[in-house]
């Protein structure tokens, strides 16, 4: 669903813009954490939507630096003011897409990636467009360190069996997986719902999850 034209978006945009989206993330690239010199490791998620995960996340580990990308416009102006409303010093937002994450990001930067509620782009034409296709997979590899950990939710379940089945491509580590995740008390992490996630799920959805070791970065060229 596309969503509505925000009324005074530039002038809600100019207010609360300042030290929370990075106009030129690539120059930030391989310093991020300085931009917030509490934080001993960085978080990153693709497709941030209207920010309540992040904010939520930042709020409760302020040692934490979160950055959030998104290309949404409106999405990305209400996932600023909620970190502004929250005075959140440790989220930071990008107005980008998941496929330039080489460029805003040095290899082995990023300690932890979630990838939640993404479209699922159901034609097999589109596969490639899928933020778990191998093609991302690869580029999330190189911006993750080896120990770093991508944690994927989606309520579509043959997105995320494409997931899992894309993540064996690649030779991932799966560290957990569930499909019902909320009705599975083994997994032993912390979480937080997105407001996609609380909506299927008062709806009775059943939430799928994985968590997975990408594997060692090395650096090199994303894949063409």
């Amino acid at each position: 669903m596309r969503m509505r034209k925000k009324k005074n978006l530039r002038a809600r945009w100019a207010s609360v813009s300042a030290n929370r989206l990075a106009e030129d993330p690539a120059q930030y690239r391989g310093r991020w954490l300085s931009l917030y010199p509490p934080a001993k490791a960085l978080f990153v998620e693709l497709g941030c939507g209207k920010g309540r995960f992040l904010c939520e996340w930042a709020a409760r580990r302020p040692d934490i630096l979160f950055v959030g990308l998104e290309r949404t416009p409106e999405a990305l102006l209400m996932a600023m003011e909620k970190a502004a409303a929250r005075g959140l010093g440790n989220a930071r937002f990008i107005s980008g897409d998941a496929a330039a994450v080489c460029d805003f990001f040095a290899p082995g930067e990023i300690d932890r990636l979630f990838v939640n509620f993404c479209d699922p782009w159901p034609s097999n034409k589109r596969a490639k467009r899928r933020l778990t296709h191998r093609n991302f997979l690869r580029l999330y590899r190189v911006v993750l360190r080896p120990e770093g950990e991508m944690h994927v939710k989606t309520d579509n379940r043959p997105l995320f069996d494409f997931s899992l089945s894309e993540i064996a491509a690649v030779g991932a580590r799966l560290l957990w997986h569930s499909v019902d995740w909320h009705a599975d008390l083994a997994y032993p992490g912390e979480d937080i719902m997105t407001e996609y996630e609380e909506k299927f799920s008062s709806q009775g959805v059943a939430i799928c999850r994985c968590v997975c070791q990408l594997g060692a970065s090395d650096g090199g060229a994303p894949p063409a």
